[in-house]
C-alpha cells in the first residue's frame, strides 16, 4: 500500500468501489461494468477513467492490479487487464533535419502542444523519412466514435484471454497521415514515460483497419527535450489487444539553421 497523499481520483474511486462492491464482484464475476452516470456521482468521468500510464492509475487500481477500459460512450469495464505496454529504449542515434527556411510560424524551440510537435515533424520531413513516403497528407484526426468490434485481452487472473465487446466508444486520434499505400495513426505525447496505454493505439487501429484497404500503421511519437522519438508498432493478431510488437523506431531533432 502506498503512503503518498490521496488524490481526488483516489478518494472518488474508493467511494465507488465501496458503494458498488466492485472488488467483490470482480472476484466472483471476473469483471465489473460501470456507467458514466455512476462515476459522475463522484467526479467527471473524463477525469476518472483516462489513465495514459500505469503510474496514473488510482491507488485502489494499483493495489489490486486492475485496469479500466471504455466499452461504449457511457460505460467502462474494470478487471485485471494487462492494458499497458512498456516503452522500448529509444536509443541514442539521432537524425538531424531542418525546417523549410521560409516558415516563420513554426519555432522548433517552442513546442507548446502535441499538434505543433506533429506539424514540425511533418514540415521537417521526419514523417516522410520514418514512414518512407513523400506523399503524405493529413487526414482524419480528433474525437470520433470507434464503431463496433470485439477483441481479446490478457487478464492476469485468467489462464485464457478475456473477451471484450466495444460499441461506439469515443476515441481520439492526434494525427493521421495517409500515403500511397498506408494510413499512419499517431498517438503523440510531450513527456517521457516508462509505458503507455495500448488502447490509445488499438482502438483507432481497429476502427480504421475495417474502413480502408491500405495498411494501417499505429505510430507513437514522444517529443521531449528537443528529441522526436518515433515508435511504429504492429498487431500480430488484429483481434488480440496484447499482440503488438515494435517494428521500427527512430529519433530525430530539428537543427537550428539560423
Amino acid at each position: 500500500m502506498s503512503s503518498k497523499p490521496k488524490t481526488k481520483n483516489d478518494k472518488a474511486w474508493e467511494a465507488l468501489f465501496s458503494e458498488h462492491k466492485i472488488l467483490e464482484k470482480i472476484n466472483i464475476e471476473g469483471e465489473f461494468i460501470i456507467s458514466a452516470p455512476e462515476i459522475k456521482k463522484y467526479r467527471e468521468p473524463r477525469l476518472m477513467a483516462k489513465f495514459d500510464h500505469r503510474i496514473n492509475l488510482p491507488q485502489i487500481f494499483s493495489d489490486n492490479k486492475l485496469s479500466i477500459l471504455p466499452i461504449s460512450r457511457g460505460s467502462y469495464i474494470i478487471s485485471h487487464f494487462e492494458a499497458y505496454q512498456p516503452f522500448e529504449s529509444p536509443g541514442k542515434a539521432v537524425t538531424r533535419l531542418s525546417l523549410p527556411a521560409h516558415l516563420q510560424s513554426l519555432d522548433p524551440h517552442n513546442i507548446s502542444s502535441e499538434t505543433i510537435a506533429v506539424n514540425c515533424a511533418l514540415a521537417s520531413g521526419m514523417l516522410a523519412d520514418f514512414l518512407e513516403d513523400n506523399s503524405l497528407y493529413a487526414t482524419v484526426s480528433g474525437r470520433m466514435g470507434s464503431g463496433e468490434f470485439a477483441f481479446k485481452i490478457k487478464n492476469s487472473k485468467l489462464e485464457k484471454l478475456a473477451s471484450i465487446q466495444v460499441k461506439n466508444s469515443q476515441i481520439e486520434i492526434d494525427a493521421a497521415l495517409e500515403g500511397r499505400n498506408t494510413l499512419a495513426l499517431l498517438e503523440v505525447k510531450c513527456d517521457l514515460s516508462s509505458d503507455f496505454l495500448v488502447r490509445q493505439l488499438y482502438y483507432p487501429f481497429r476502427m480504421w483497419e475495417s474502413r480502408v484497404a491500405k495498411k494501417v500503421k499505429p505510430i507513437f511519437l514522444v517529443y521531449s527535450n528537443g528529441i522526436y522519438s518515433f515508435y511504429e508498432y504492429k498487431f500480430e493478431d488484429s483481434n488480440v489487444y496484447n499482440s503488438l510488437f515494435l517494428v521500427n523506431k527512430k529519433n530525430y531533432s530539428i537543427e537550428d539553421t539560423k
